[in-house]
């Protein structure tokens, strides 16, 4: 398996956390008074965006990426729901490569 399958795989996977973050963990914290959702939904997060950061540069040295492109992959795992649309776009060039 490529590098740049790992890196996919493990940026939805990311992704998928920081919504459940994002829109069920915090809401728990901050209208249900359960703040352990964000304790334990964030420390799987975290630990996921670390694997994302180590697969993302495994992926820009096997794929030979521009800084710049490798910069805004990274910046897009910020955005909710932008890693979904990146995803599709790098499916989209691996499948035009081989």
């Amino acid at each position: 398996m490529s590098s740049l399958n790992i890196f996919r795989k493990v940026s939805i996977i990311e992704a998928i956390s920081y919504l459940l973050l994002l829109f069920i963990a915090m809401p728990l914290k901050y209208y249900a008074d359960q703040p352990l959702a964000v304790r334990y939904v964030g420390m799987i997060h975290g630990l996921l965006f670390v694997i994302y950061g180590i697969t993302l540069v495994m992926a820009w040295q096997e794929r030979k990426w521009s800084f710049s492109k490798v910069f805004l992959i990274f910046l897009s795992s910020l955005v909710p729901f932008v890693p979904f649309w990146v995803d599709k776009k790098l499916k989209a060039e691996a499948l035009s490569e081989g």
